[in-house]
């Protein structure tokens, strides 16, 4: 049977794979789970539960808070808020546990619920496996004065905003940008952050209309983002995702600035202020490969982790690095969240060009991208693609064909139904020769 957990939580089809009856037994169940392991910090346990824009995220807040509730856990319920705003006040509040419900950068019809630690971090594969293991079974039900409460958290949304802001160093005045908020959770509190900076502020993707979450915008669709900042003649243009755990950039001529740029750009920044710890940036497998050399040129080291923010940060914590993140846009700067936040990348990323009086480009020409082709498999076996005999043959011989100078990788995905084929090659049509032709032999050997 798969693992119902994925990379960041569980996610799939609201009202379909994602129900409320699902929502309520996995509350249950991470309420009994981190109660037996002693990670309730007092005799009654509190929550903070957070939602995206998306229409289900009404029903399956009201299930998740309903089975806390019923486990005896006092709920706050802090309404449309981004996840990594979730995971600052969980961390700052002192509560035991916080719940996302969001699927991030997917589209509307999905959704999907995060648990956070006490703490703001996510949960560990062992813990997540030990709730899914609990699901359906007996409990004994408090009654009385013993089952939870459900009260709103006033004030929620200021103290993120306040607490993005009061991470700067220095006003942003000068700098005009686009944001893109996805209409998603950013067109809450992005905007607002940005503006309190000292930003001048335009705004696309703030209807915040679930229906339209992700749909044509935010970091998975920059071309709306492109075409507003040369409209504008802003200094930059930033795309969140639904969630606003993502945050990717366009410069002034509206080319794109990865999530591998960004880190780029921030790495270096700690590194001259002495705060990036063992000169090291943790990053996964999928960051470009071009990343890896420029750092090397600037005597910092890139630790490298499996896909999913969650795994940037355990690499993050045990080796006490400051910051880490994902080239699709998930940046974790250590010293001000536990989890990856778009709006804080963006705002210290404008900082940056504040600072050195730089443009985006100029700061992001420090890495010279490797051409890279990602084509995303569809109905096949997951499973078997990685094992397959045929497949792993091609993957050896891509390899050798392409020597030091690319690479290739092949995952099936945590979060879509889908295993992604990528290729990093000296020329844009070497990488997606190879990528076309890997893909071709996965749905040739373990297609559906």
């Amino acid at each position: 049977m798969a693992r119902l957990f994925g990379t960041d939580g569980v996610r799939g089809r609201a009202n379909g794979d994602i129900t409320a009856e699902l929502a309520v037994e996995l509350s249950v169940g991470a309420a009994h789970v981190l109660g037996t392991l002693g990670a309730f910090g007092g005799s009654r346990p509190r929550a903070i539960v957070a939602r995206d824009t998306r229409p289900s995220g009404d029903f399956l807040s009201a299930a998740v808070s309903a089975g806390l509730a019923g486990a005896g856990v006092d709920v706050l319920d802090a309404g449309i808020l981004p996840t990594p705003g979730l995971a600052h006040l969980v961390q700052s509040s002192g509560v035991d546990l916080g719940v996302m419900i969001s699927a991030s950068h997917n589209p509307a019809a999905d959704n999907g619920i995060k648990f956070f630690a006490r703490g703001g971090t996510k949960l560990p594969d062992e813990v997540e496996d030990a709730i899914e293991a609990r699901l359906g079974e007996e409990w004994d039900r408090p009654q009385g004065a013993d089952v939870g409460t459900i009260t709103s958290f006033d004030g929620a949304v200021e103290s993120y905003v306040e607490h993005l802001v009061s991470t700067l160093q220095r006003p942003l005045t000068g700098v005009t940008v686009v944001a893109d908020c996805a209409n998603g959770a950013a067109s809450i509190t992005g905007p607002e952050a940005l503006r309190r900076a000292g930003a001048t502020v335009h705004v696309i993707g703030d209807r915040r209309d679930g229906g339209l979450i992700n749909d044509g915008v935010g970091s998975t669709h920059l071309g709306p983002l492109q075409v507003a900042v040369r409209e504008h003649g802003a200094d930059i243009g930033v795309a969140f995702d639904g969630d606003a755990d993502r945050c990717l950039a366009v410069d002034a001529d509206g080319e794109i600035i990865d999530g591998d740029q960004i880190m780029a750009i921030l790495a270096l920044d700690l590194k001259e202020r002495g705060k990036l710890h063992d000169d090291t940036l943790v990053v996964t497998v999928m960051s470009n490969l071009g990343l890896k050399l420029a750092m090397r040129e600037h005597g910092i080291v890139l630790g490298q982790t499996g896909v999913g923010d969650r795994y940037v940060l355990e690499e993050m914590t045990l080796g006490g690095y400051s910051i880490g993140g994902e080239q699709s846009g998930h940046v974790i700067i250590a010293e001000h969240a536990t989890t990856g936040d778009g709006e804080l990348t963006a705002l210290h990323l404008l900082q940056r060009m504040v600072e050195t009086g730089r443009t985006a480009r100029e700061l992001a020409d420090v890495m010279t991208r490797l051409p890279q082709a990602l084509i995303n498999v569809k109905d096949v076996d997951r499973a078997r693609a990685t094992i397959d005999r045929g497949v792993t043959d091609a993957i050896a011989a891509a390899e050798r064909e392409l020597g030091e100078t690319g690479r290739v990788l092949l995952r099936p995905s945590g979060t879509e139904p889908v295993v992604r084929v990528m290729v990093e090659a000296p020329h844009d049509d070497q990488a997606t020769e190879i990528a076309e032709r890997l893909a071709g032999v996965v749905r040739e050997r373990v297609g559906l």
